[in-house]
């Protein structure tokens, strides 16, 4: 009688998981010396470059919920942050390390569809998974992501650097994500498919700009960058406090879309609620020099593959931070976007 495959990690015992994980690696970009198996990886970086280096997790209950989203889009989405913070730098992601906590009665085609996520996701934007960890959790699942990757130095963007005139412009749609959040916590919000489900998708697998990223570097227009994980309001203000500058958002720039517009009026709110204090939309905010700004929504839109608008200006620090509103009154703005704390 042949034996029952192992349907949970405990099952599986460790090693046999991490044999399991590490047959499905391949490594792409040639940089790898020595990858998954030895105590560290041995890894090539251009010479002269910049080496980028960020980490971030996704935490079970607290950044996902096994209900609301799959293996494989949490796979994705916890490489998609890391790249992100890349884009922001103007980088190009090279290698990742991945170190998982599971609770011992986690599925095994839990972890299988989570590096079919990861791995995906590593491809589409040339980024080697080249090692990690592997330990129990009880009793949240947690993927904790390091990223290296790489800069000129002359096009590195760095959050400090906006400069008094500069006009600020964010790429996609800011506030779909938190919109496809409400949507996911809340199922009896009664929204037609058309309009809820690229929201729920922009939520559970955010697009890491880093093309567009790529392109704003190359511009050599920009003085700033940023990438909204905490919101359009919580991101700019880290912006302002980094150059010592303040800012002014024009509500009636910012690019709302139509699924994001249709669900605020289903649940009788404002939308820019939603892109000024949602969070986890991973575009791009840009401080421009003064004029660059159409070239450098061109450079984002031919080569990023993504929408791009001027939404707002950078102004001296005492006026502090606002939001001007069609009809032409100004409100102080709230730099709050999430908080762990």
């Amino acid at each position: 009688m042949a034996e029952r495959p192992a349907r949970t990690v405990r099952e599986l015992g460790e090693f046999p998981l991490i044999d399991r994980i590490s047959r499905g690696i391949a490594y792409r970009t040639g940089g790898v010396v020595a990858g998954i198996g030895d105590d560290t990886a041995a890894l090539r970086v251009t010479p002269g470059n910049l080496l980028l280096a960020t980490c971030d997790v996704q935490v079970e209950r607290v950044h996902f919920l096994v209900e609301t989203t799959t293996p494989e889009l949490l796979g994705r989405k916890a490489l998609a942050v890391n790249l992100s913070d890349v884009a922001a730098m103007a980088g190009i992601p090279r290698y990742a390390l991945v170190s998982l906590g599971l609770p011992p009665e986690t599925p095994v085609s839990f972890v299988d569809g989570l590096y079919a996520g990861l791995r995906a996701e590593a491809e589409e934007f040339g980024t080697d998974v080249v090692g990690g960890n592997v330990s129990g959790s009880p009793p949240e699942i947690f993927v904790d992501i390091t990223l290296l990757g790489e800069v000129e130095p002359d096009r590195v963007l760095y959050r400090r650097g906006a400069r008094i005139g500069d006009r600020l412009v964010v790429t996609g749609h800011p506030g779909d994500s938190a919109g496809g959040l409400a949507l996911l916590l809340d199922p009896t919000i009664p929204c037609p498919p058309e309009v809820a489900e690229p929201l729920k998708l922009a939520h559970r697998l955010p697009i890491p700009r880093v093309a567009a990223g790529r392109a704003v570097g190359a511009t050599g227009l920009a003085h700033a960058m940023i990438d909204l994980s905490d919101g359009l309001a919580g991101d700019l203000g880290h912006v302002a406090e980094a150059s010592g500058v303040g800012a002014v958002l024009w509500a009636d720039r910012i690019p709302l879309s139509p699924e994001l517009r249709e669900l605020a009026r289903i649940l009788g709110r404002d939308p820019l609620e939603f892109a000024l204090h949602g969070g986890e939309d991973y575009e791009l905010l840009v401080a421009v020099v003064p004029g660059g700004e159409g070239r450098v929504i061109e450079a984002v839109e031919r080569q990023g593959g993504v929408s791009a608008a001027v939404v707002g200006e950078i102004v001296p620090a005492e006026r502090g931070l606002s939001v001007v509103h069609p009809d032409g009154h100004v409100t102080t703005l709230r730099p709050v976007g999430y908080r762990h704390f």
